[in-house]
């Protein structure tokens, strides 16, 4: 299974002297402008981190880029709540232009997606079985499709018979996905980020690119969400 759509960020993940030289760069934009406490203004906490604790109770040799991961994996799971927001279940269902431009997908269709997308290769870094499966939301959904379907290769026609009856159970796979990637990344040491996952491209993915990937589709569909939105004529 696999939805690497950013396979080539795995030489800048990888890249751990480019890395530093980042974090170093940061650090000194950070003196030079908050003072040697590197704290940000009240103003620009409220802004960019509102909500978010700075402890968060990993161990010390967990790995050091998963706080990053996790927050911006929020971030999309934020932006689809922003998305579904008053949307109806004919708006939700409905490919917002199924002529001009068929391949702008449903906003169920884009949720799901995300959910399996982070469950099912989740679940493979951890060697578990899928939510999809597992939790029950195969049957939940009871979709025309078979549950090995390879929704990232979805034409439109596949991809219109992805549709709910409740927009909870989109809500609720995405929350189950979500707790899943957050519980699998507060266990992950650092050393297991360079292990080689998958040697079927060329380079080797490793599982920091994994990673990369995954939180690196649930932006990108979220972010086709909220334009699918924008263009069934919703304001958000």
């Amino acid at each position: 299974y696999s939805y690497d759509t950013a396979e080539h960020l795995s030489q800048v993940v990888a890249d751990r002297d480019l890395v530093a030289r980042i974090e170093r760069d940061l650090a000194a934009r950070t003196v030079r402008a908050h003072g040697p406490g590197g704290a940000l203004p009240a103003p620009a906490q409220a802004a960019y981190g509102e909500g978010m604790s700075d402890n968060t109770g990993r161990p010390a040799d967990s790995a050091p880029y998963a706080d990053l991961l996790t927050a911006s994996l929020d971030r999309s799971r934020e932006r689809f709540d922003r998305a579904l927001d008053g949307v109806t279940l004919e708006q939700a269902n409905t490919r917002p232009t199924p002529e001009t431009a068929p391949r702008i997908d449903s906003l169920t269709w884009l949720a799901w997606h995300t959910a399996r997308e982070i469950d099912l290769q989740i679940s493979a870094l951890a060697g578990i079985e899928p939510l999809w499966t597992g939790a029950g939301f195969s049957a939940r959904f009871a979709l025309p499709l078979p549950d090995d379907t390879e929704d990232w290769r979805h034409a439109p026609e596949q991809a219109a018979l992805v549709r709910v009856n409740d927009l909870a159970l989109l809500t609720d796979y995405l929350d189950a996905a979500c707790a899943l990637a957050h519980e699998y990344l507060d266990g992950l040491e650092a050393a297991a980020l360079d292990d080689v996952v998958d040697r079927s491209w060329d380079p080797p993915v490793t599982r920091a690119a994994r990673l990369v990937s995954i939180i690196d589709d649930a932006a990108q569909h979220s972010g086709q969400a909220v334009y699918a939105r924008r263009l069934l004529g919703l304001e958000g």
